[in-house]
């Protein structure tokens, strides 16, 4: 589905990412772990259109969609869940998920409205918060509103960006199982994380980036049981 083919990235003279390759099939949750500064969110950066690469080309579903604006690829059928959250604080849930919605390009209200109560069936806590303002939501709530606002543009393929990152343990655990259940439904996931035990536990292939390269690349199982793995990422 996804083909990250030899990409390069820099920020002026600072190359942050330098031949990376990644794969993500048709129904797959893939993890991409790495420390901070190893180029994670530079390559989702690069695969949803708000960096333009130096060399390399990202192709989805056999199109290359490197280049092409972000608006573009979100039509194409990927969205992405951003670090940080970066929700419309100002704005209440409701009209997050509506801009969500709007990014494909379509304007149909009823199937707005579908889209709307799928939502809430996933996050109900979120129906209750409808009209509240998105900033005044607890981190976990608004990691939530994060997710559903993609998952508003019907995506092919989501990908995230430190999803449990701020989080407490137990919110951790619950957008775990959150990424399990939207995978079960039949949704491709590539998830970015610095937490390299939830990302080694969800995914069943995995890669490690390391300075803007990938260093190791396998099944999660077996890049759990790696020495460089464990003493590195999973402090053991």
């Amino acid at each position: 589905m996804l083909e990250v083919d030899k990409l390069s990235v820099s920020y002026g003279n600072v190359r942050a990412l330098s031949g990376a390759s990644i794969k993500v099939e048709q129904g797959e949750l893939v993890s991409l772990i790495g420390a901070n500064g190893a180029g994670k969110t530079t390559l989702l950066g690069a695969v949803i259109g708000r960096l333009k690469p130096t060399s390399g080309v990202v192709r989805y579903r056999g199109t290359v969609i490197s280049g092409q604006p972000s608006h573009r690829i979100v039509q194409h059928g990927i969205a992405l869940v951003p670090e940080g959250r970066q929700l419309f604080s100002d704005m209440t849930v409701r009209e997050n998920l509506e801009v969500g919605f709007s990014a494909n390009g379509r304007g149909d209200p009823r199937l707005l409205r579908t889209q709307l109560d799928a939502m809430y069936q996933y996050f109900p806590v979120l129906k209750g918060r409808a009209e509240q303002v998105a900033g005044t939501l607890s981190g976990g709530e608004q990691q939530m509103l994060a997710i559903s606002r993609a998952l508003m543009s019907s995506p092919r393929l989501l990908m995230l960006d430190e999803p449990s990152l701020g989080l407490s343990p137990v919110l951790v655990e619950t957008v775990a199982e959150i990424l399990t259940k939207l995978h079960t439904s039949g949704l491709t996931i590539l998830l970015v994380e610095q937490n390299a035990h939830l990302g080694l536990e969800l995914a069943s292939r995995a890669y490690v980036l390391e300075a803007g390269t990938v260093a190791l690349e396998g099944q999660a199982s077996i890049l759990r049981g790696n020495p460089m793995v464990q003493q590195a990422y999973l402090g053991l």
